[in-house]
């Protein structure tokens, strides 16, 4: 009889606090890295590029070169990787999603360790082994590296524009209904759950919307979000795959970035499309309402100015995004009843044109 057992990855460093930026080399050192390479997201280097290099130096890290991510090309990041030099023993990343996701890849490619530090917290891929990147002028989900260290400041996430953390709130959110889409999935004997990773992904975001707050720039509050983001990344890892933390709402904004000419932040259409999809599995729906409300996420996305078309065509499109799973919204009639409620929901109407 085979047993199914697990071997995960998972970061050797975890430091989220205040005033990390300034103590980046100190806060790697347990890594015994002696070299290593830095590369920043666009616009990043201007702002936090000296104090990153000072840190470094005065905890004796010798830097071997220093790279800007402006891009997140498959075939660019590639040759970055492979262009690095042979005696660093770690890349650190500094920036938003798209930069992360470049340097976890380039790490994957050369099979080096790989320090996450994010300027944002606009989704959990600070913390998965998943990076999204540009093949073919299509973006795609590709297989990469757990970051081996994840330090986070949380007065560098503080004075990221505040869209960055609506981001993030939509995308964790978004367990509620993922994890009910997974367990749909088993029951129609189209997947096995995996109870550890379920576990995981439930406990970061009932930790989550149960944290007493007073505004989302809160200290405790984005410390929260960080950690719960963070867990997520483990709850995938521990899965093989996205199902803890990605269901129909996520299928819902990845097919509205194949047709929008200018998504909004992933995380923000997940999380409209999570309050949809908790109505149509009728699970949590007040919960989430709660949460969304008390946030200011709904007020948020109204500025945006978003439609309810585009979401009634991606609900439509979603179900061929990832034709192998077996979600809420692979069902005609829960495709019917979304469009539905996006045309009688009076949150809905009131933030959608």
């Amino acid at each position: 009889m085979n047993v199914s057992t697990h071997k995960i990855a998972i970061p050797s460093i975890l430091e989220v606090g205040k005033n990390n930026i300034n103590n980046v080399g100190n806060l790697i050192k347990k890594g015994m890295f002696k070299k290593v390479s830095v590369c920043f997201g666009d616009g990043i280097y201007e702002l936090f590029g000296e104090t990153i290099k000072k840190s470094l130096i005065e905890a004796n890290i010798e830097i071997q070169n220093i790279e800007t991510i402006v891009n997140i090309n498959f075939d660019e990041i590639s040759k970055k990787a492979f262009e690095l030099p042979n005696d660093v023993d770690a890349l650190i990343g500094i920036g938003g999603g798209k930069a992360i996701d470049a340097v976890k890849y380039m790490s994957f490619l050369k099979k080096m360790p790989f320090i996450s530090i994010p300027t944002s917290t606009s989704n959990d891929g600070f913390a998965s082994s998943g990076a999204s990147l540009l093949v073919n002028n299509k973006r795609m989900s590709l297989p990469a590296k757990t970051p081996y260290g994840i330090i986070v400041d949380i007065d560098v996430i503080k004075g990221a524009p505040e869209k960055f953390i609506y981001s993030g709130i939509g995308d964790l959110v978004s367990n509620i209904t993922a994890l009910h889409d997974w367990k749909f999935e088993e029951e129609n004997e189209k997947t096995i759950v995996d109870d550890f990773a379920t576990m995981i992904s439930k406990k970061a975001v009932n930790s989550f919307v149960r944290t007493e707050f007073k505004g989302i720039k809160d200290d405790l509050f984005l410390k929260e979000l960080v950690d719960s983001l963070t867990l997520n990344g483990i709850s995938m890892e521990i899965a093989g795959d996205s199902s803890p933390a990605s269901g129909a709402e996520h299928l819902i904004s990845h097919a509205l970035d194949k047709f929008l000419e200018n998504p909004q932040l992933h995380g923000v259409q997940v999380g409209i499309a999570t309050y949809i999809m908790a109505k149509v599995q009728n699970h949590r729906a007040k919960r989430i309402k709660t949460i969304l409300e008390e946030t200011g996420f709904f007020e948020y996305v109204k500025t945006l100015k978003m439609k309810k078309d585009d979401f009634k065509k991606a609900i439509d499109l979603a179900p061929s995004i990832k034709p192998g799973r077996y979600t809420y919204i692979h069902v005609k009639e829960n495709q019917l009843l979304a469009k539905k409620i996006i045309d009688i929901d009076e949150i809905l109407n009131n933030i959608l044109v």
